[in-house]
């Protein structure tokens, strides 16, 4: 297993050549996206969003995958435990929370759930998918089309160890072998697919060792080790561009919360085993190694928490405050020029709505 950091922040490996700027940038985006998380938890818990998905543990694996990437030209199709990497390439918290609360700014108009979030910019943002599995071909369709057209773009798509049981892993893993898609296959093994554990999830020795059987090269990285995570994106990402074809990377962690905030982790997991993943925090000791180094100035960090905090709890106060989606985008999201009988059916459905007085104004606000 590659390994840069121990648990401790010690250097055990010879870092990669990375842009100072950069590794701040990485740190950033695992402090943001776990007081994201926080600020999450607090707004379900509450009841002013309905459902959230921890990222607590599971930031280094996120962050050092989007580093690797080049916002320019590659793709991420991510599963729903990724907010580092859209932190990371510049997507703005007040988006997120715009998707959490499904407001009028919600990029999907308050169609899909929370934390399911979609962009196009400043990176190309596969939108979430609940159903585990079904990003992983897509991001095999996506490279092999950029593969055709002959750019040299990369997509990366990650999901959890659950998914390798699903069949699009499998019909994903075996494309990209065949064809040698320039695509990443990034496994958060966080050992538990909601209350499963991976021993019940399959008898194979890792997860990495699955690429064998698709002719394609498994690598296995501490995944609470930010450095090392992006080690081996780099490289697979380096050997993608180059048409060396894909890689499954295999990202051991482990997730210190429950599947969602409809989970309880304390049913099925001991408080000793998470216990002993919480001293592997990968933030604590990131934060070691950079203090070490002076990266990080005294002070710093605990100024960067600060930060996030308050820009998580402002974003989530103004997408509080924002209307909700009008009725009519129903309608006016489906085409780019709408067709004249959906024109028809929105104004009757506006018009039936408001004269029956269930919650929708004469503007058409939609009755969440």
């Amino acid at each position: 297993m590659i390994q840069i950091l121990d648990p401790k922040g010690n250097q055990v490996g010879t870092p990669p050549n990375v842009d100072p700027k950069v590794v701040i940038r990485m740190y950033r985006a695992m402090v943001a996206t776990r007081q994201f998380d926080d600020r999450a938890m607090k707004l379900q818990r509450t009841g002013k969003v309905g459902f959230s998905i921890p990222n607590e543990g599971i930031e280094a694996v996120s962050a050092g995958a989007a580093a690797a990437l080049d916002a320019s030209k590659d793709w991420i199709a991510p599963h729903y435990r990724d907010f580092a990497m859209a932190l990371f390439h510049g997507v703005k918290p007040q988006e997120m929370m715009d998707n959490m609360f499904g407001n009028q700014d919600d990029h999907a108009r308050g169609r899909q759930m929370p934390v399911h979030f979609t962009f196009t910019e400043p990176i190309r943002w596969l939108s979430i998918s609940s159903p585990l599995g079904t990003q992983v071909p897509n991001a095999v369709g996506i490279a092999m089309a950029m593969q055709k057209r002959g750019e040299d773009g990369v997509v990366l798509t990650s999901f959890g160890d659950g998914s390798t049981s699903t069949s699009g892993f499998h019909s994903g893993m075996n494309f990209a072998g065949v064809t040698q898609a320039p695509v990443v296959f990034l496994c958060q093994n966080n050992q538990y697919a909601i209350s499963c554990p991976v021993e019940k999830q399959t008898a194979s020795s890792s997860f990495a060792i699955k690429g064998e059987a698709y002719g394609i090269p498994g690598v296995k990285v501490d995944g609470n080790d930010v450095l090392a995570v992006y080690d081996a994106v780099k490289k697979a990402v380096d050997r993608a561009r180059n048409g060396g074809g894909p890689t499954l990377i295999e990202a051991l962690t482990f997730r210190m919360g429950g599947h969602s905030t409809s989970d309880d982790p304390r049913r099925y997991i001991e408080a000793s085993v998470m216990d002993e993943w919480a001293a592997k925090d990968p933030i604590a000791r990131f934060r070691v190694y950079l203090e070490r180094e002076g990266i990080l100035h005294p002070g710093d960090a605990d100024d960067i928490q600060e930060e996030f905090a308050a820009v998580m709890k402002e974003a989530s106060e103004v997408a509080e405050g924002k209307a909700r989606p009008a009725l009519e985008t129903i309608f006016s999201d489906t085409f780019k020029d709408m067709p004249e009988h959906l024109k028809a059916q929105r104004d009757w459905c506006i018009s039936h709505y408001s004269s029956r007085d269930e919650s929708v104004n004469e503007k058409g606000e939609f009755p969440l």
